[in-house]
């Protein structure tokens, strides 16, 4: 017999017994749709997850501190490396390592009128800049290695308080203070420990009197787009050249030791800059964790948030497995359904399976005919199950798109997603399901004696 004879003989039987057909396929249908919806509901927390870290840092990237970032220094150049544009050229030559960007943190005080604020600025290369993408509410980022020019997040401004009262309009009125970041005069204190002494009267030794440091005015070049308390990167920071900044610090303290840099034995400041902090772009996911081992052992303070995603990672895992486990359950029923529908079969067709073997026809196509009818009910409940998968997909995302609950997960984009590759392979998961179940049953239209066959009524 020919394939295309079998094939459509099989089609045939099946509907001939319309309703028990029907009936079977909703079973596959019921299994499909259950298997699909519970892997793209464990798949859509996975990729709301990633989503939602790829808000806040970047799964590609090392960065190593100095000991000055985590708010000390230190005197002996033998108990810190150092942060410097040697270890950028060394790091250029590792392996996996596409880029590195270097990062100058300081801390300086802002002063609007009556309000005041700790500002948090991180100087970077122009490149990386450029590459942070960042939306830009007003203005534009500094593009000046020469001039001093800040960026403001869109939560810089939230952070300015009374310097009188103490109070801050924001945090205790969700006001924002009456500030013009671009427009307004605003004043920085870059020697902050010598405007706290001046303040107090002297220096904490009990010395004199110590004079009021200058203040600067710093142009703004630009604000981050963003409402106020929507966080992101660098929402709550202020961006600047680090080429400027080096100069701007170098102007302001001269030969003093400048706050979080660290000092020589004798106390005295080194001629460079140190860099606070140093980011590596990995050029996989896969190579992060060695390679912050490996600058781990080579003494680095080198961490990534690589380690901790993927532990998330494998729980997320673990969940989508387990929801898809629940929904096999639905498919392990309709399997069993099929292997009776066909056993059904072959003993409503005893007769026409001893006519067959009477005729010459070989007990394999025997076996294949009732295999293909097993298959075809697994791929129909296969393709129509898909198709509801997505229905209810969608149906699902639309009710969790408006549910306050879930809204308050930060939960990003759809909750719900069914991957290209699930779909054409759930067909195919029922096709083989339906030919599995229907094997037994066509061992034992193989084996039925045709003389036996014939006189059965």
């Amino acid at each position: 017999m020919k394939i295309f004879d079998l094939l459509l003989m099989s089609m045939s039987n099946l509907w001939k017994r319309k309703l028990r057909t029907i009936l079977t396929v909703l079973g596959v249908v019921i299994g499909i749709t259950s298997i699909v919806v519970m892997v793209a509901l464990g798949n859509g927390l996975k990729q709301s997850m990633l989503d939602n870290y790829q808000n806040y840092s970047s799964m590609t990237q090392i960065r190593i501190y100095s000991g000055s970032y985590y708010g000390y220094s230190s005197n002996d150049q033998n108990e810190e490396k150092k942060l410097d544009d040697t270890l950028v050229n060394e790091l250029l030559g590792m392996e996996h390592v596409e880029q590195v960007y270097p990062h100058l943190t300081f801390s300086l005080i802002a002063k609007a009128g009556r309000y005041m604020n700790w500002i948090r600025l991180t100087g970077m290369s122009q490149e990386e800049m450029q590459g942070l993408n960042l939306d830009i509410a007003q203005g534009s980022l500094p593009d000046s290695q020469t001039e001093l020019k800040f960026f403001y997040g869109n939560n810089v401004v939230i952070d300015f308080y009374d310097e009188k009262t103490g109070s801050s309009p924001y945090w205790e009125k969700q006001e924002a203070p009456n500030i013009d970041l671009m427009n307004d005069a605003i004043f920085f204190i870059f020697d902050t420990d010598a405007y706290w002494q001046s303040q107090g009267g002297g220096t904490p030794e009990g010395g004199a009197p110590v004079k009021a440091p200058k203040k600067y005015i710093i142009e703004a070049s630009g604000i981050m787009e963003g409402e106020l308390g929507d966080w992101k990167n660098y929402s709550q920071d202020t961006i600047c050249d680090i080429d400027a900044l080096k100069a701007h610090l170098k102007q302001v303290f001269k030969k003093k030791a400048i706050p979080g840099q660290p000092t020589r034995k004798n106390g005295k400041p080194y001629n460079e800059l140190f860099y606070s902090e140093v980011v590596i772009q990995v050029d996989d996911m896969e190579n992060v964790l060695e390679l912050t081992q490996t600058l781990q052992d080579l003494g680095y303070n080198a961490s990534s948030s690589a380690e901790w995603i993927q532990q998330e990672m494998d729980s997320m895992n673990t969940i989508q497995a387990v929801l898809g486990a629940i929904g096999a359950v639905a498919m392990i029923v309709a399997a069993i359904s099929i292997t009776n529908t066909m056993m059904m079969s072959i003993y409503e067709r005893t007769k026409e399976i001893g006519v067959m073997k009477v005729l010459g026809c070989d007990i394999h196509n025997i076996q294949a005919l009732f295999l293909m009818e097993a298959g075809f009910i697994g791929f129909i409940g296969g393709v129509v199950g898909v198709g509801f998968s997505y229905l209810l997909s969608f149906a699902i995302n639309s009710l969790v798109a408006s549910s306050e609950v879930v809204a308050n997960m930060d939960v990003v984009g759809a909750i719900c997603r069914i991957p290209l590759w699930l779909s054409p392979l759930a067909v195919v998961f029922a096709i083989v399901i339906g030919m599995v179940a229907g094997f037994i049953p066509s061992l034992r239209a193989m084996r039925l004696s045709p003389l036996a066959a014939i006189r059965n009524e």
